[in-house]
């Protein structure tokens, strides 16, 4: 339970507020590459950590991300002309380049010295993996300089663009509470199921050539392990499997808001990011991926159409069709006889439980049992790096970008094996050498 003073410290993180400076400690996502398609495209209003700010593409391919509102007399700069290198303010002309620099002012004397006095508000971008990222904490140009933070060496990031498809969707709660689903392996059997599935224990064997996650059906009620690393979390859910055997699902929960969801070896993969837009509302960003192959058509089709993992949008934007406001299509007859929820997709299955909190929940109502020990750790973690930034220190995370290249996994270990030693090489797998893993319980 946390009362409403430490619910907002966990959940504000707009500017000036201790989590705010968590996420602006770190780079992080900010939107899609594909929405800024060609040089000299349309502007894109970007709403990040309570920021109203505009990104444009200029005329060599850079992205600028600007404070929406001229220096001069804070007009919408998601009007302007992008052009030249710059985007240009309607009202009176002025022109920014992307550092932010005053470019041209038409509408001041020819020999005047004003505009090198005058600086929109700019963020560095660096594009990577189909993904702007922006370091909030920084002005344009910082990114250079010592104590800069490293980007993450995510797994996805760092493939082929064939390799990858991501997307991203609007949710209308906070980033805690839409993470918090990522990060509690309990609930699948449940909220994501289907009320008539039910598996025979059968054989180890038959469940190692099949999907493991059917485990989860067998034990509704995992217990809880974490272990604390440089850059986050890892939480093993463990579940009964055979007389000699536990079932685990490990999800690497990284610093500030990344999930790295547990798939089998050999399998697709993905990683779920969630960034605030405000104190009330989220960006969803989710990366599907093959570390070791081109995503095939059928693949593709799937994540953008159709599927248990596919949300549709409203076209021509990231926002949902499944809202609270339509009850998020919910079909009673399906909930009946087909699916525990009624409700198509797991993203809207997660949002029918997490917006429906409120944009920020009471979390002075809530109870929590032992199945929520990895909810309790995520939130404590987040807590004590705000309250270490506030004291001074630097955030460990942001000078360890390839730590980020870790794996979410699940499978069957002895049960005489900790799960963070008998998963460590499938976790580690996907960096060119694996390293070893620095935490403790």
């Amino acid at each position: 339970m946390l009362d409403a003073d430490a619910n907002a410290y966990l959940t504000q993180t707009g500017p000036g507020t201790a989590m705010g400076k968590v996420f602006r400690s770190c780079w992080i996502p900010v939107l899609l590459s594909e929405e800024l398609p060609v040089n000299d495209s349309v502007p894109v209003r970007v709403g990040i950590l309570g920021e109203a700010l505009v990104a444009f593409r200029d005329s060599e391919g850079a992205v600028g991300l600007l404070s929406e509102f001229c220096p001069h007399r804070t007009a919408s700069l998601y009007f302007g002309r992008n052009e030249e290198n710059g985007l240009r303010c309607t009202y009176h002309g002025w022109k920014f380049d992307k550092s932010g620099t005053c470019v041209d002012m038409p509408n001041e004397p020819e020999a005047s010295t004003f505009k090198n006095r005058i600086r929109a508000t700019a963020y560095p971008t660096v594009e990577r993996g189909g993904v702007v990222w922006a370091w909030l904490g920084g002005q344009a140009g910082d990114e250079n300089e010592e104590g800069a933070p490293e980007l993450p060496d995510l797994e996805w990031a760092t493939l082929p663009e064939s390799h990858v498809y991501i997307t991203k969707v609007f949710v209308d709660c906070n980033f805690m509470q839409s993470m918090e689903g990522d990060i509690d392996s309990s609930h699948t059997a449940f909220l994501h199921s289907r009320p008539d599935q039910t598996v025979d224990r059968g054989s180890a064997e038959k469940f190692r050539v099949e999907d493991l996650r059917r485990y989860s059906f067998l034990d509704k009620a995992p217990r809880f392990f974490t272990v604390s690393t440089d850059v986050g979390v890892m939480l093993g859910a463990r579940r009964k499997a055979t007389e000699e055997e536990w079932y685990w699902r490990v999800t690497q929960w990284l610093l500030p808001a990344y999930s790295i969801i547990p798939r089998e070896t050999g399998s697709l993969r993905q990683c779920n990011m969630r960034i605030p837009s405000d104190d009330g509302h989220s960006w969803f960003f989710r990366a599907q991926y093959h570390p070791d192959r081109p995503l095939t058509a059928e693949e593709r089709w799937e994540f953008k159409n159709g599927g248990n993992i596919f949300q549709e949008t409203i076209p021509g934007t990231y926002l949902p069709k499944q809202t609270l406001a339509n009850d998020f299509l919910i079909d009673r007859t399906v909930q009946k006889s087909g699916t525990y929820s009624g409700i198509k997709g797991v993203p809207a299955q997660d949002q029918s439980v997490t917006v429906t909190m409120g944009p920020v929940a009471d979390r002075g109502k809530e109870h929590l049992g032992v199945s929520d020990a990895g909810i309790i750790a995520v939130r404590r973690r987040l807590m004590e790096t705000a309250r270490q930034l506030e004291a001074g220190e630097r955030l460990p995370a942001a000078g360890a970008g390839e730590e980020y290249n870790i794996r979410g996994v699940s499978l069957l270990l002895a049960k005489d094996v900790s799960f963070d030693v008998g998963a460590h090489d499938l976790m580690f797998a996907g960096r060119p050498q694996a390293d070893e893993m620095d935490g403790s319980d």
